[in-house]
């Protein structure tokens, strides 16, 4: 499987990811801003998408055209 990022940079399990835009996180009223550090992502089956926990939730999912290689 082939993740990559916003810039086309290889993810893997474990890696450290920013956010590239602000994101509502729906079903909640948390917004993640820009810029934030997601540590440990996990891949999953989908190649546009990758598990996370952040700050405030837990087991999030986030497409990667929203991330960058930290």
């Amino acid at each position: 499987m082939n993740v990559r990022d916003s810039n086309g940079a290889p993810l893997s399990d474990g890696d450290s990811v920013t956010l590239i835009k602000d994101l509502k996180v729906k079903g909640t009223s948390v917004t993640l801003k820009r810029g934030t550090l997601i540590k440990n992502i996990r891949l999953t089956d989908n190649e546009d998408e990758v598990e996370c926990r952040a700050e405030k939730v837990k087991d999030l999912v986030l497409k990667t055209a929203f991330l960058k290689k930290a």
